[in-house]
């Protein structure tokens, strides 16, 4: 039984349903079926999708059971079947009563309409990018006294300075990263919504573009890779304006930062373990269903069996076609080990580093300053306190929004 208006639902062999529109591609020997609206998508068996066909052609519960037999010789459960697509939320309505509506999130920018962005989907557009990484590079061969080096993010004696300019265009970039990400996948038909989230001790600005996964491969790819050719791009144009500035200026140790600030992110994309653009690239092209949570339950079934809790055959990476076993069982060890060393850093490097800027903060608030020594120390020490507190919220957040009500 399913609730349908805050009361159970009974399906009978008459009863009839109607699905919201849904949407649907092959995968292997499986479907992938969702609703764009509630981002909600699984893979269902072609038994399944043939339910779907039959109940969008009008047939009543005992109707699709008895062609179903008719067709293959089996029994299909196709109540029980249709009370799993109400709780999925693809259901609208059962014997012409109206099931309970999820709550549908607004899209990020909805005014932005897919013939706005369809251009982003041409196969000549990454030209584009490539010339320019290519231009820069021979930029910096032949003028290799540009070459940003770590020395450029620091390009102010003081520290609120550093940390406002790093704040103001870091996280521009990230927009826009973001923005791609959302405009792609909207040229492909998918809503997107960009969101605050945490991966580790990180905070990040991540985009939910959620029924990608009924695109075309070659448009997949190029939603999950849009942000880091932002990235690409913003750096090799600021490399491409190093020459023409004057050595040493305020402009030209800004672009150079610039550089850094667009391509530091990218390291960032290559921890797999969290997630990542890269991620959602190597997931794809190894026809994994869920990397990281498979990922996980083989590696928490590997710590197990070292505490002697489980056997070999409780691995759930058994069930699993052999080709993507074995993508599962690697990834749970980069899973690991990124993990590991992840937090290592933080503890080691991350909150050493942000320990040292309190403490010479509240030092400088507590000696004889001058104003802009006060508003120095005031910025930096408002800055990370906003940052920690936005982890903080988001986490909290995102963690009871998951949890099951």
């Amino acid at each position: 039984m399913s609730d349908v208006g805050g009361a159970a639902t009974v399906l009978g062999p008459v009863s009839r349903v109607r699905l919201h529109d849904l949407i649907r591609r092959p995968d292997g020997a499986e479907w992938i079926v969702g609703r764009r609206e509630t981002r909600t998508f699984v893979a269902v068996p072609e038994e399944g999708i043939k339910v779907i066909q039959l109940l969008e052609r009008g047939l009543s519960v005992g109707e699709c059971s008895e062609r179903l037999m008719t067709e293959t010789g089996e029994e299909v459960d196709v109540a029980d079947f249709v009370h799993d697509l109400i709780a999925l939320g693809f259901v609208a309505e059962t014997d012409g009563r109206p099931v309970d509506a999820d709550t549908v999130r607004p899209p990020t920018l909805p005014r932005l309409r897919a013939e706005h962005v369809r251009f982003l989907l041409s196969p000549w557009l990454p030209l584009l990018p490539v010339v320019l990484v290519i231009a820069a590079l021979v930029t910096l061969i032949r003028h290799p006294e540009l070459t940003p080096s770590y020395h450029d993010l620091l390009w102010s004696d003081r520290g609120s300075v550093v940390i406002l300019s790093g704040a103001v265009v870091g996280w521009s970039i990230v927009l826009l990263h973001e923005l791609a990400h959302l405009a792609v996948a909207r040229a492909t038909g998918v809503p997107g919504r960009i969101g605050f989230g945490t991966r580790l001790q990180f905070l990040v600005v991540q985009t939910d573009i959620s029924g990608i996964e009924l695109s075309s491969r070659r448009h997949r790819l190029t939603a999950y890779l849009a942000g880091i050719v932002v990235n690409l791009v913003g750096a090799a144009g600021a490399v491409l304006l190093l020459p023409v500035t004057v050595p040493g200026s305020a402009v030209h140790r800004l672009l150079a930062a610039t550089v850094l600030w667009a391509l530091l992110p990218l390291t960032f994309q290559l921890m797999v373990f969290m997630r990542t653009d890269v991620y959602f690239v190597l997931q794809d092209l190894t026809g994994c269903r869920d990397l990281y949570g498979d990922g996980r339950a083989h590696a928490r079934h590997l710590a197990r069996r070292l505490l002697r809790r489980e056997g070999p055959a409780a691995d759930p990476s058994r069930t699993l076609p052999p080709t993507e076993r074995r993508a599962v069982r690697i990834y749970s060890t980069v899973l690991v080990v990124g993990t590991a060393l992840c937090l290592a850093g933080l503890a080691l490097f991350t909150v050493p580093a942000d320990v040292r800027l309190v403490v010479r903060a509240v030092a400088e608030l507590r000696a004889p300053h001058t104003g802009p020594d006060l508003a120095d120390a005031l910025l930096t020490l408002g800055s990370l306190a906003a940052i920690h507190v936005l982890w903080l919220t988001t986490r909290w957040r995102n963690r009871r929004a998951r949890r099951p009500s």
